[in-house]
C-alpha cells in the first residue's frame, strides 16, 4: 500500500470534514475533539465490518438492511457514548459536527478498503470518483440525520422526548442509508435515482444546519444584542 493510495482514501473525508466544521459559525468545536471523534469513527469501521460477515450470504438483505443498520449504529454509538456526554457538546450544531466527524472517519477506512480492492482489479479511478462524489458525502448525509437529533435531544429536559428524538433520528438515518444502497445496485436508473436522492438529502442537510444554528444560544444572544442596539439608536 502506497502513500498516494492513503491520500486518495482519506482526502475526500478530510475535505468534507473541513466543509462541515466551517459551517459551525457561532462556536466552532475544539479541533482536537473533532479529530478524536474522526479517529473513533475510523476505529469502529472494523468491528462493523466483522458484524456484517455472518450476513455475507444474504445479498440484497445485507446491502439494504443489515449494513446500513450496523454502520449507522456503530457511528451513533461512538458519538453518543463519548463526545455527547462532554461539556463541549453544548449547542445543537455540535451534534451535526461530531456525527460528520465520526461518519467521515468510518468512511475513510471503508474508502481505503475499497480502493485497495479496486487497485488489484485495475478499476481504481472509477471507484475513487464514485466514492468521492457519492459514498463519502453519503455517510455525512446519513449520519447527520441522527447527529441533528442528538443535538436537539441534548437540550430537551423530558427523558421520553429525548429518547424519541434519538431513536427516530437513528432509524431515519438507517432508512436513508438503505435507500442509497438500493439505488446504487442499479445502473442508469439507479444513477438518476441517486442524483435525485442526493439533491434532496443535501437540501435537508443544509436546512438542518440552519435550524441548529438558529437554535444556538449564541444566535439568541447576538439577536438580543442587535435588538438593544436598535432600541438605543432610534431613527431621527
Amino acid at each position: 500500500m502506497t502513500l498516494w493510495l492513503v491520500v486518495l482514501a482519506f482526502g475526500p473525508g478530510i475535505f468534507w470534514l473541513w466543509y462541515v466544521y466551517h459551517k459551525d459559525r457561532w462556536e466552532p468545536e475544539p479541533r482536537a475533539l473533532v479529530i478524536r471523534t474522526f479517529l473513533w469513527g475510523m476505529a469502529c469501521a472494523l468491528p462493523a465490518a466483522l458484524l456484517e460477515i455472518p450476513f455475507a450470504w444474504s445479498g440484497v438483505l445485507l446491502i439494504v438492511i443489515v449494513a446500513p443498520a450496523i454502520e449507522e449504529y456503530a457511528k451513533y454509538f461512538v458519538v453518543s457514548r463519548t463526545v455527547y456526554r462532554q461539556l463541549e457538546f453544548n449547542e445543537p450544531m455540535d451534534g451535526i459536527v461530531y456525527a460528520a466527524a465520526a461518519a467521515l472517519g468510518f468512511a475513510s477506512i471503508e474508502n481505503l478498503l475499497y480502493l485497495l480492492a479496486a487497485q488489484s482489479q485495475d478499476i481504481l479511478t472509477p471507484v475513487f470518483i464514485g466514492r468521492a462524489l457519492f459514498s463519502v458525502p453519503g455517510h455525512v448525509l446519513f449520519s447527520t440525520i441522527w447527529g441533528a437529533a442528538l443535538g436537539r435531544a441534548k437540550f430537551v429536559s423530558d427523558l421520553a422526548r429525548q429518547r424519541a428524538l434519538m431513536h427516530s433520528g437513528l432509524l431515519t438515518a438507517m432508512a436513508a442509508h438503505g435507500l442509497f444502497n438500493l439505488l446504487a445496485m442499479f445502473e442508469l436508473l439507479g444513477a438518476l435515482g441517486l442524483l435525485v436522492f442526493l439533491f434532496f438529502a443535501w437540501k435537508f442537510f443544509h436546512r438542518r444546519i440552519e435550524e441548529a444554528l438558529a437554535e444556538s444560544s449564541y444566535a439568541h444572544k447576538l439577536g438580543q444584542l442587535f435588538k438593544r442596539h436598535d432600541d438605543s439608536d432610534p431613527l431621527p
